[in-house]
């Protein structure tokens, strides 16, 4: 099975788990797991920020954010497909009783006239509005990248209103690959930043958050309350190390896969690839025929060995990653040609 289902699927290659075996560990919850405190200091130089933490996955580190940065009854501005809103379980409105004012955005990215549209004046009948959250790159945008101009101009509005900011930086390494701009330019004008371990990068389990001293010292209050405080997790940690040793740079080989399959789709009837989505890793196959929609295509595409992921009726999202090399790209190719033909 060729399974383009997402970048999630990794499995740890051979030399990682040697290095898994090798860790060494402490008990994380009194601050003593070695392999955990070099994860953390190496992401948070690497963020350009003064301090990390490691939790279970992002969607923790996503919701332990907004809880740092808001009070029951706030509003949080994000964009209206974005992750923390549409795929973390309600977990906004479920752990800090926060609203959502939702903006519909273009390929992820607010135009900043909506963003300060959508800010509330101080008057007793408003929700403060506490947080500004940003996706790069924007998953169900097909892994499109958030602009640093756009997010620069987004950070200045922030700043006037006392709005704090947070960035779901889940593929936040496929947007500095795919740039060339470093990942700490895109992180400074955040408060915090999610960063996930176990996409493109391969790790087995994990992501960190980001920030500043202070607010990761509250944030370890917050992981407790929330179940994600890890003991002799090294053994995950030193993986985590060895994708930021190894797997950054390589990020580039999964967007030239992506191009590759994206390049053998658009010749088949009724399959297309938005180029303008086209930017890292992940792919979104419009399905445009009369005898099937993207749930059918999907299940057939799996049938014949292709695994993928129909997000709805008419798209169908496939992601590359480590674990599928450019043969597995051809082929993916014929599996798709064969099944629209037949």
């Amino acid at each position: 099975m060729i399974d383009l289902r997402s970048d999630t699927v990794t499995q740890p290659s051979a030399e990682m788990r040697k290095v898994m075996a090798a860790a060494e560990v402490g008990d994380d919850v009194y601050g003593e797991d070695p392999s955990i405190n070099r994860l953390e200091e190496r992401i948070a130089g690497m963020l350009g920020k003064e301090a990390a933490m490691y939790v279970p996955s992002g969607t923790m580190s996503n919701q332990i954010a907004v809880k740092l940065h808001t009070q029951p009854g706030d509003e949080l501005i994000c964009e209206e497909n974005c992750h923390v809103y549409n795929l973390e379980s309600g977990g906004i409105a479920f752990h800090s009783q926060v609203q959502v004012k939702a903006i519909r955005g273009s390929y992820g990215v607010m135009p900043k006239e909506e963003v300060l549209n959508a800010i509330r004046m101080e008057n007793i009948h408003y929700p403060r509005t506490a947080l500004l959250s940003v996706e790069n790159t924007h998953n169900r945008a097909g892994g499109t990248i958030y602009p640093l101009e756009a997010i620069t101009e987004l950070a200045t509005i922030a700043r006037d209103h006392k709005i704090t900011m947070h960035l779901d930086g889940a593929r936040l390494f496929n947007a500095s690959i795919a740039t060339g701009i470093p990942a700490a330019d895109y992180a400074a004008p955040f408060d915090t930043i999610s960063i996930c371990f176990s996409k493109g990068l391969g790790a087995p389990v994990g992501s960190a958050l980001v920030g500043s001293e202070a607010l990761i010292r509250r944030a370890r209050k917050y992981r407790k309350i929330f179940g994600g405080a890890m003991r002799q997790a090294g053994i995950l940690a030193a993986a985590c190390l060895y994708t930021l040793e190894h797997n950054i740079e390589r990020l580039r080989e999964d967007h030239e896969k992506a191009r590759r399959l994206a390049k053998g789709l658009r010749t088949l009837p009724g399959i297309d690839v938005n180029a303008r989505q086209l930017q890292t890793n992940i792919i979104m196959i419009l399905v445009d025929r009369p005898d099937m929609t993207a749930f059918d295509l999907a299940e057939k595409l799996y049938e014949s060995g292709l695994a993928t992921l129909a997000v709805d009726q008419q798209r169908i999202r496939a992601v590359t990653h480590l674990d599928v090399d450019m043969e597995d790209i051809l082929r993916a190719i014929d599996i798709c040609s064969n099944v629209v033909a037949g």
